[in-house]
């Protein structure tokens, strides 16, 4: 079995334990990303691979096709959005995630950028670095109202920190449960009413039609003009052109961005005073990387054997 795994760069560069165990079901070969890869390039990668695990490079029906030996396509992470899962099921390839492993992660970074974006601390830090001893005036998060859109794994684990923060907390999306809401004291609201009263506002929802740029010019307007926007999901989820707007014009007061609608992004909004930009590094811990690895290499184990997959996509 030969095996193509395109990870992000520090995956890779944190040695997990799963690479070696991969290395006893067959034939493995590893391409960074992060720098992104050309389509020709990418398709030459493929023809002759039987199983490919990728993060965020996307698998379209074109890569598919340039792939006559691929039985198998593994997400390694939850949204699989970057993979045409429906025509993979065309083909009879079996599509996979590992959803609920990087939970904790991407709701560490999400808080790291909401306390990072209310408070200046990058800009601060630098400034301290260059010499500039300036003092700038921020807001508090505590008792301050989230609104978290999407109420999944991540939206979940972050409405447990933000009631460590004495924070109200309003959620909106089309995944109600009802008993994890009432343990964390979360409240379901439409979406305007969320944009309109949230102080911070965090996007952890699927990319799908539906959703693209569901934070557009009109939803921007909605906001309160001192809100921060926390994007941890999917770049496509935001219109980053009316974005870069609104954060010159001052309609709403900061974002922190973990995500961008191209990656690497050459995107004007990374480069916004106001904007607290991270490159796509959710999930990147040593915690995380390890559990996904343990269930990437049970799930291989699993196709090696002929046996039943878990967490089918399609």
């Amino acid at each position: 079995m030969k095996m193509l795994f395109m990870l992000r760069d520090p995956f890779i560069k944190a040695e997990p334990k799963f690479l070696d165990d991969m290395r006893t079901l067959g034939e493995v070969k590893i391409i960074l990303t992060d720098q992104g890869m050309e389509k020709e390039e990418l398709k030459r990668e493929v023809a002759d691979v039987d199983v490919i695990v990728v993060a965020v490079v996307k698998i379209d029906k074109e890569i598919i096709d340039a792939a006559p030996n691929l039985n198998y396509i593994m997400k390694f992470g939850s949204g699989y959005d970057n993979i045409d899962h429906l025509y993979a099921r065309e083909k009879g390839i079996p599509v996979t995630n590992i959803p609920g492993q990087n939970t904790e992660a991407v709701a560490d970074h999400a808080f790291g950028l909401m306390i990072a974006a209310s408070r200046h601390i990058t800009q601060k830090n630098e400034e301290m670095k260059a010499g500039h001893w300036e003092n700038t005036m921020g807001y508090e998060i505590f008792k301050k109202r989230i609104g978290i859109i999407g109420f999944g794994n991540i939206g979940k684990a972050l409405a447990r920190r933000a009631s460590g923060f004495n924070m109200k907390i309003n959620t909106y999306g089309n995944h109600k449960d009802y008993e994890a809401a009432e343990k964390l004291q979360v409240n379901f609201v439409e979406l305007d009413e969320l944009l309109s009263t949230s102080d911070v506002i965090v996007i952890c929802t699927n990319l799908n039609e539906k959703t693209l740029k569901m934070i557009n010019k009109d939803t921007l307007c909605m906001m309160k003009p001192t809100a921060i926007l926390i994007n941890i999901s999917r770049g496509g989820l935001v219109d980053e052109d009316a974005l870069i707007e609104a954060l010159k014009k001052g309609q709403i007061s900061a974002a922190g961005l973990d995500v961008f609608a191209d990656e690497p992004t050459k995107s004007e909004l990374a480069k916004l005073p106001n904007v607290i930009a991270t490159p796509h590094i959710g999930a990147a811990t040593y915690e995380a990387v390890d559990r996904m690895g343990e269930r990437a290499f049970e799930n291989l184990k699993r196709f090696a054997a002929g046996q039943e997959l878990e967490n089918l996509v399609n």
